[in-house]
């Protein structure tokens, strides 16, 4: 049985591991973070991303927030999931503490290719004002169509309710997981 795509389309550190780890847990195949995706998105290039796509049922982290306008286009039917945090702020600090914890030279390549900015720190008006798009963006996009986008912030609402409801599959008997 083919079942819809799912992808989740927050930005990093929103709670898009935690996603994943629902996910999985959910039965779907997924995929997570992919720096060769990001650079082929970057450039224009689809190609590579709907390989991995058409391998697998479920999706979060780079690049997916930065084409679901495209997934949308190319996978219809699917199912979008925009992780947040509780405030720009918190989201912020969070991206600031992670890049300085992650590994120089893949951690800065990475945020280069999305934010534009190797570290956050280096422009924090910058960051919030991608974050706070992104949002809107997101939230635009699907304002007709509310039924395909769930909105979740698992600092406000860490249940398995919410997600299984939207993706109309069972509640686990397992807790609901916390990752990073």
């Amino acid at each position: 049985m083919s079942r819809a795509k799912v992808f989740g389309i927050g930005l990093n550190k929103t709670g898009t591991t935690t996603l994943g780890v629902c996910l999985r847990r959910l039965g779907y195949r997924h995929s997570s973070f992919d720096l060769d995706l990001l650079k082929q998105v970057r450039h224009g290039d689809l190609r590579g991303l709907r390989e991995v796509i058409d391998r697998h049922d479920s999706f979060e982290d780079w690049p997916y927030p930065l084409v679901f306008e495209q997934l949308d286009h190319l996978y219809p039917g699917s199912r979008f999931i925009l992780t947040r945090r509780r405030s720009p702020r918190a989201w912020l600090r969070s991206l600031e503490a992670h890049s300085l914890r992650t590994d120089p030279a893949n951690g800065s390549r990475t945020r280069t290719l999305a934010y534009g900015w190797p570290y956050p720190q280096l422009n924090r008006r910058a960051h919030l004002g991608f974050y706070r798009s992104h949002l809107k963006r997101v939230r635009h996009y699907f304002r007709q169509r509310p039924q395909d986008l769930l909105e979740v912030c698992w600092e406000e609402q860490a249940r398995w309710d919410p997600l299984c409801a939207f993706l109309e599959h069972s509640l686990p008997a397992d807790s609901f997981p916390h990752a990073n």
